[in-house]
C-alpha cells in the first residue's frame, strides 16, 4: 500500500501525497530525516535497519521518513536523489544536510547529532547573555555546566575558550582548545582562537606605553616592535598592529624566523571571518605581497 504507514512512533513511510505534511511542515517541530531508498538496492538494507534503530533510541529527536524512490521518482528528482541510500535532513521546512551511501552507525550518528539541538543550548544562552552584560566569570561557569550537561557541545566548548582568553586564563583556554581543535567543526572559529591564544602568549604583560617609547626611541629595535604589535592587537588596535609588523618586515624580513610575516598571517586568521575587517585584511596582504615582491 502506497501513502503514509506508522511504522513505529518515530519511523513512518512517506510518499509524494504527503511529503509536504509529514516531512517539511513536520520538521518546524523536529528535524526529519529523510531516507531515499528502494528494494533492490543493497546498501540501503545496510542502512535503513541503523537509521529505524537510531530512530528508535532516540525516542523522538527526530522523526525518520522513509520514501521508496523508485514509487516516488518526482521527489527523487525534486531534491537530486542521484544514487541511493540518499538521507536529506530537514529542519525548519528546509534541506540542511545530507549523505549519500551506507555509513557506518558511528558516522549516522555524528549526522543526527549535528541536527539534534543540545539539552545544554538553553544554558549556552544564559552564557552568552551574562557575557555580553561584561559578567566574564559568571558566564564561563555557566559554559562549564553546559559542557558538564553536553561534553560534545563545541559551541560551547569554544565560547569557553574564548572566555577563558579574556579572563586571561592562557593554560586553561589552550588546554580546551587542544582538546577539541581535531574534531571541530567550525575551523574557522578553531584557527581564529588558535590566532588570539598566540597573541596573548607572545604580548605577555606588555606595556603599551613603555614599548611605544621604545621604538620611538629607535625604530630598529624589532623586539620592542613585536611586542607592540601583539599588546596592540590585544587591545583590537588591528591597523596599529600590521603596522608594525609590516615595518619589521621592511626592516629584516628574515628576523627571529620570518616573526613579522607570520605576525600579519596570524592577524589575518584571527580577522578573516569578521566581515567588517575584510578592506583592512585586503590592504595589508596588498601591502605585504609588496612588500615581499
Amino acid at each position: 500500500m502506497k501513502g503514509f504507514i506508522t511504522m513505529s512512533d518515530y519511523a513512518i513511510d512517506v510518499s509524494v501525497a504527503d511529503f509536504d505534511e509529514k516531512v517539511l511542515a513536520a520538521s518546524h517541530k523536529q528535524p526529519v530525516i529523510v531516507d531515499f531508498w528502494a528494494p533492490w538496492c543493497q546498501p540501503c538494507r545496510i542502512l535503513k535497519p541503523i537509521l529505524e534503530k537510531l530512530a528508535a533510541e532516540y525516542a523522538g529527536k527526530f522523526l525518520l521518513a522513509k520514501v521508496n524512490s523508485d514509487e516516488n521518482q518526482e521527489l527523487a528528482m525534486r531534491y537530486g536523489v542521484r544514487g541511493i541510500p540518499a538521507v536529506k535532513a530537514f529542519v525548519e521546512g528546509e534541506l540542511v544536510d545530507e549523505f549519500t551511501g551506507a555509513l557506518p552507525e558511528g558516522e549516522v550518528r555524528a549526522f543526527l547529532d549535528r541536527l539534534i539541538p543540545s539539552p545544554a543550548e538553553p544554558i549556552r544562552l544564559e552564557a552568552l547573555r551574562l557575557a555580553a552584560q561584561g559578567e566574564l566569570a559568571a558566564a564561563r561557569q555557566k559554559l562549564s555546566e553546559a559542557i558538564a550537561l553536553d561534553p560534545g557541545h563545541e559551541a560551547a566548548i569554544l565560547d569557553f575558550v574564548e572566555l577563558s582568553l579574556a579572563l586571561g586564563e592562557l593554560d586553561v583556554a589552550e588546554a580546551r582548545l587542544a582538546a577539541i581543535a581535531d574534531r571541530a567543526r567550525d575551523r574557522n572559529r578553531v584557527d581564529a582562537l588558535k590566532a588570539r591564544l598566540a597573541l596573548a602568549q607572545q604580548a605577555g604583560d606588555a606595556d603599551v606605553a613603555t614599548l611605544q617609547a621604545r621604538v620611538a626611541e629607535n625604530g630598529g629595535d624589532l623586539e620592542a616592535r613585536h611586542k607592540l604589535a601583539h599588546a596592540l592587537a590585544l587591545q583590537q588596535d588591528y591597523r596599529g598592529a600590521l603596522e608594525h609588523l609590516l615595518e619589521i618586515v621592511r626592516r629584516d624580513r628574515k628576523w627571529q624566523d620570518e616573526a613579522g610575516r607570520k605576525g600579519m598571517l596570524n592577524l589575518f586568521t584571527l580577522l578573516g571571518d569578521d566581515p567588517q575587517y575584510d578592506d583592512l585584511v585586503r590592504e595589508f596582504r596588498v601591502a605585504l605581497a609588496r612588500t615581499l615582491n
